[in-house]
């Protein structure tokens, strides 16, 4: 599929609530989460992280953890609205794009949660150190008028823009790590042993082996990082360092600093909990975290096929040297 529609569906995303919402403490319910033969939570299988909660509280809803009926009621209205735009076209999309068929959607869950973020309590992405805030004003200045997935003037292959990960099918644009929920391909398949899991996402096939016998971390940097885990009771808590760069989270804003701590907690036969901590100095001044539910699939995960050939990148280069052609012209 193309990434040409994602600016829209995220928009999407913050108007929908979708997934219910876990309490940080919650714990698995003995009686109802299965085992394996060596004692621990059984946490393997497929498993589907698609929602429609905002990642962050909406600033008209501030101070709201749910939605109240008339709240519901509007934000579905919008979420009608945005998904006429997508299948018929609009100034931002003319040519229309996919069927609601392709997309993962579906409507305000019962408990009608406001936000994916639960710390801080604003339900808010904490704002950027100022460091980070110059980065990004200078990024501005150099790609101003370019989209994300068009080549800064005079740039290649590592300079593509914000997107070049994407572009490229090195990196999913929900797959991280962390995972977060978008417009498709929301599945990840757990496998599990005494000493190893490993999270395969369905996005980019991306695939993370996760030691659980304590040995040392290789030093090495990846561009999924170094992931370690280990049991907490009944939860698995999987660290992860060591980034060659930024992941496709929040559109790579994180950096090689960044020290990610997820936690798979099985509440319940079909649930699993999912939660992130991100603690990286250089973007954010406080570690900060988010929640949402996986739910059990019983479909298997098929092949995504991101580019067959890669004709895509070869366009958008090609393009590029059009363009700064055309400007040169323009400039004589």
């Amino acid at each position: 599929m193309s990434h040409r529609t994602l600016p829209v569906l995220f928009a999407l995303a913050a108007a929908v609530a979708l997934a219910p919402a876990v309490a940080t403490a919650q714990t698995a319910d003995d009686a109802s989460v299965p085992r394996t033969a060596w004692g621990a939570p059984d946490l393997a299988g497929v498993w589907d992280f698609r929602s429609l909660t905002p990642f962050e509280r909406p600033e008209n809803l501030a101070g709201k953890t749910t939605l109240t009926d008339e709240d519901a009621a509007a934000v579905l209205a919008e979420a009608d609205e945005t998904w006429r735009q997508i299948q018929e076209g609009s100034d931002a999309m003319p040519t229309g794009s996919y069927n609601e068929a392709w997309y993962d959607v579906e409507g305000v869950a019962e408990d009608r949660r406001t936000s994916l973020i639960v710390d801080p309590p604003d339900g808010r992405v904490p704002a950027v150190t100022a460091a980070q805030q110059k980065r990004q004003a200078e990024l501005a200045m150099i790609r101003r008028g370019l989209g994300a997935h068009e080549v800064t003037y005079g740039g290649w292959v590592e300079d593509i823009g914000p997107g070049h990960l994407a572009v490229r099918c090195i990196v999913g644009f929900n797959s991280g790590p962390p995972m977060q929920p978008s417009a498709y391909n929301n599945n990840m398949q757990l496998f599990q042993t005494e000493d190893h899991v490993v999270l395969l996402n369905e996005m980019v096939h991306s695939t993370r082996v996760v030691p659980l016998d304590g040995r040392e971390r290789s030093g090495i940097p990846q561009q999924m990082g170094d992931s370690r885990g280990h049991w907490d009771g009944d939860t698995l808590v999987v660290e992860t360092t060591d980034f060659l760069r930024g992941t496709g989270f929040l559109g790579g804003l994180t950096s090689t600093h960044l020290r990610l701590v997820e936690r798979f907690t099985r509440v319940s036969a079909q649930t699993l909990l999912y939660e992130a901590t991100l603690d990286d100095p250089t973007v954010w001044p406080v570690p900060w975290t988010f929640q949402l539910l996986m739910q059990q699939s019983p479909d298997p995960l098929y092949e995504y096929a991101c580019h067959e050939g890669n004709y895509g990148l070869y366009n958008i280069l090609a393009g590029a040297r059009e363009a700064e052609r055309a400007m040169q012209q323009q400039q004589q």
